[in-house]
């Protein structure tokens, strides 16, 4: 009778369970760097801090932020943005950071009002469904003004308890935001669930 000699092969019980559990930390692993890079670079959560923006955004909402706008993806008139105060926007313990509409972009001329009571945008009615008094006038604040390259002109939703573009013409900017301020453009309305909505 021979004897054989040498260690006993790996069970394949154990070495299956094995490869299941290496395969497993792998892919948490990749989700967590995905997750992480794109909380950093492309998406980031911003909670509103006040009404200027009802209807469309009320205190507490929390939207997403595509942080690829501006840049890698244009703005167009009418987007959301989050932007950091130009200087003397915000008081002290505010936060650092806004939201708006876009409602000027560079070149644009901005004239308020026409005859109606709408915004004028090259002389050109803008179409405003989103305001929170479609009845009243766009803004009881008569301006006209020409977007530097480079910045953008904005306004809240809620014309009349927004201190937006209009209120800041003093400012170090003109009332104009930055480009290089824009931290993105909002998409979705996530919190609270009953509120969840594109933008």
């Amino acid at each position: 009778m021979s004897e054989t000699t040498g260690t006993a092969p790996p069970s394949p019980v154990r070495s299956s369970s094995w490869r299941w559990l290496r395969d497993l930390l792998v892919v948490v692993l990749v989700a967590l760097l995905v997750s992480w890079g794109v909380r950093t670079w492309l998406v980031r959560s911003f909670s509103i801090p006040s009404g200027s923006m009802r209807q469309t955004l009320t205190v507490g909402d929390r939207v997403l932020v595509d942080e690829l706008a501006p840049g890698l993806v244009d703005l167009h008139r009418g987007d959301v943005v989050v932007f950091a105060d130009p200087g003397g926007w915000l008081q002290a313990g505010e936060g650092d950071d806004l939201v708006k509409r876009v409602v000027g972009l560079p070149g644009d001329t901005v004239s308020c009002c026409d005859a109606h009571g709408r915004l004028l945008v090259d002389g050109e009615p803008l179409d405003e469904p989103y305001l929170a008094d479609p009845s009243g006038p766009a803004s009881s604040t008569p301006f006209r003004v020409t977007v530097p390259e480079g910045a953008l002109w904005v306004m809240g939703d809620d014309r009349e308890h927004s201190a937006d573009s209009r209120a800041h013409r003093s400012g170090p900017y003109e009332g104009f935001v930055p480009l290089d301020h824009v931290v993105g453009r909002a998409f979705a309305v996530v919190w609270p669930v009953s509120r969840w909505s594109g933008l």
